[in-house]
């Protein structure tokens, strides 16, 4: 294929879903990472779309919303780790919000093994992935469906969160700065997604890289409300969304990474035996641990625990 002619495909995909990541640019122009980038900057210069951190978006800033067809096709390997992880976080028993998007119907399909859980969604995707899992309820909030995304909003959906309580909200979005926090494009998906969040004591939320440093026009979630990022490992020439995951470590969010990690050492550990990492903080704060490894430091190799280790931790965090 043509430099013309990849410039074209790759323009294309980017007017069509709003944002793309180089990772899926090069899988269907069928060239490397470094050639897709190559042409992204010459597109960039042209005023035809924007790069952004391991992706390219359209012009103006602000990406607008892909629809679910167009998202579910886009990052599928990145979404299933982060799912995979985030998973790891949900205990027997336990009662949790979460939201709408392609990464949490992803996280709703390994919920469906957690017994005893119980799940409140605005989604009908993420209620249909658990629609028959034993034993595991399923609450439904009250709105309007949204068609772009399968998702009931509205004023319906927001009053039968009221007075809820829960462990965990699981949110996804368009977007995730240090700045500015989880966004996304639709006012009426942020005011539900707002609303969820308030109703959990923590606040866990899944974002590929490609969505790191994005900013889009709906704040969800302020920086300082996350509790936790499950994200993707960011291609090593991705120094942009390092720094990013870094800015975000030092106001106070842990970042837990599907994919490589490394061993107190620092040497890297394949995906296989290590899949979950989480980066520790500058300072202490909703009772994580300090870490000692250069760059995004790791707090604790939580995959290597035992599960009563792991729960002893969570107890005397719970107690701090």
């Amino acid at each position: 294929m043509f430099a013309a002619e990849r410039r074209q495909l790759i323009l294309e995909m980017v007017r069509a879903n709003g944002a793309v990541s180089l990772r899926e640019l090069a899988r269907v122009v069928q060239t490397s990472e470094v050639t897709v980038r190559r042409d992204v900057r010459a597109l960039e210069a042209e005023g035809l779309l924007d790069r952004r951190h391991g992706g390219a978006v359209l012009p103006g800033g602000f990406t607008r919303e892909s629809g679910f067809p167009q998202k579910s096709h886009l990052a599928t390997a990145e979404k299933t780790a982060i799912a995979d992880l985030a998973a790891s976080f949900v205990e027997e028993g336990e009662a949790i919000v979460v939201g709408a998007g392609t990464t949490t119907q992803e996280l709703a399909r390994r919920l469906a093994r957690v017994p005893g859980l119980t799940v409140v969604t605005n989604s009908l995707l993420v209620a249909q992935a658990l629609a028959h899992a034993n034993r595991v309820e399923v609450v439904m909030t009250g709105g309007t469906l949204r068609g772009s995304n399968y998702a009931l909003v509205g004023s319906g959906a927001e009053q039968s969160l009221q007075g809820l309580r829960v462990s965990r909200a699981f949110i996804s979005g368009s977007g995730l700065t240090a700045e500015r926090g989880l966004s996304t494009s639709n006012m009426l998906s942020a005011s539900v997604d707002r609303a969820l969040v308030q109703a959990a004591a923590e606040v866990v939320v899944l974002a590929d890289h490609t969505k790191l440093g994005t900013d889009t026009m709906f704040q969800t979630v302020p920086t300082d409300l996350i509790t936790r990022l499950v994200t993707d490992e960011p291609p090593g020439h991705d120094d942009r969304a390092g720094t990013e995951l870094q800015a975000l470590a030092d106001q106070g969010v842990q970042i837990a990474v599907a994919g490589a990690s490394e061993n107190p050492g620092g040497d890297r550990v394949p995906a296989r035996q290590q899949q979950r990492r989480d980066v520790a903080l500058p300072g202490p704060r909703r009772g994580q641990v300090q870490g000692t490894a250069p760059g995004l430091r790791t707090a604790a190799v939580l995959g290597e625990q035992t599960p009563a280790t792991e729960r002893a931790r969570v107890a005397d965090l719970r107690r701090r």
